[in-house]
């Protein structure tokens, strides 16, 4: 299966440009013959960690908000991955992805580690799994992929790929170049953990004070690094990459 990871321009705090900008990708990928897209986390508004008030990026799912938002990006062909700031209940926010098949939001991931010290996040608390064509996979959203147990737990209910929504747009005194090998090394090591395809993407550039350089690539089951991006610049990252072939449609499945 081809998959594409788009490397999307870190934006300013609160703009929902990047809903144009994906729609331009899918079809470019729709033309490549790529099935699923994945782009970065909180690419849709920006993190509510950095943001003045961060309950006017939220959007809300139950109630449809997200879907009418993400109209635009309907694709019979291409299923898409992408990061927002989630209004759940009681007011709480969440670090989520959702995926979305046919212009219909079949699922969505909650970021099981939010910041490292203070984050205006709740923590989510299932890894659920998704099937999509041939391939079945989890989702782990940036800081989540450091930690062995979530890819771990996707792998052992038959997960052979994993995508990794990153937002390093951070201050420059948190982190520079350096995020970009540590990124690799981690998807490196979870490729070969558990014999599964990595693919993440990240957004680039400065805004708003923050700045990243990019650490958007595919590593396939074995640890290889197949494609990645070219530092501090926009662009889409396309692989072909294995998978399984128990089941055909799509599929939504949480615990």
């Amino acid at each position: 299966m081809k998959v594409a990871a788009y490397q999307a321009p870190l934006l300013a705090s609160g703009s929902m440009e990047a809903i144009d900008l994906i729609a331009v990708q899918i079809r470019l990928c729709e033309s490549a013959g790529v099935e699923i897209l994945c782009c970065p986390e909180a690419v849709l508004g920006g993190s509510a960690d950095y943001a003045s008030a961060p309950s006017e990026i939220a959007i809300a799912v139950e109630d449809g908000q997200l879907q009418r938002m993400l109209a635009p990006l309907a694709s019979e062909t291409v299923t898409t991955i992408l990061g927002f700031t989630e209004r759940g209940g009681a007011g709480w926010l969440f670090n989520s992805a959702a995926v979305v098949h046919q212009g219909v939001v079949v699922g969505v991931y909650r970021k099981l580690h939010p910041a490292i010290n203070t984050s205006v996040y709740e923590p989510g608390h299932d890894s659920p799994i998704f099937t999509i064509g041939d391939l079945t996979f989890g989702i782990a959203i940036c800081r989540d992929s450091t930690y062995r147990e979530p890819a771990q737990h996707i792998a052992d209910r038959g997960a052979t790929a994993l995508f990794v929504p990153t937002n390093n747009g951070l201050p420059p005194t948190k982190g520079g170049v350096e995020v970009v090998d540590q990124a690799r090394i981690t998807d490196i090591a979870r490729a070969k953990e558990n014999r599964m395809s990595v693919i993440r993407a990240d957004v680039v550039g400065r805004a708003d004070g923050l700045v990243s350089y990019g650490s958007s690539g595919i590593v396939d089951r074995n640890g290889i690094v197949l494609q990645t991006a070219k530092e501090l610049e926009v662009g889409l990252v396309v692989a072909e990459i294995e998978t399984s072939t128990h089941r055909s449609r799509a599929q939504h499945e949480s615990v």
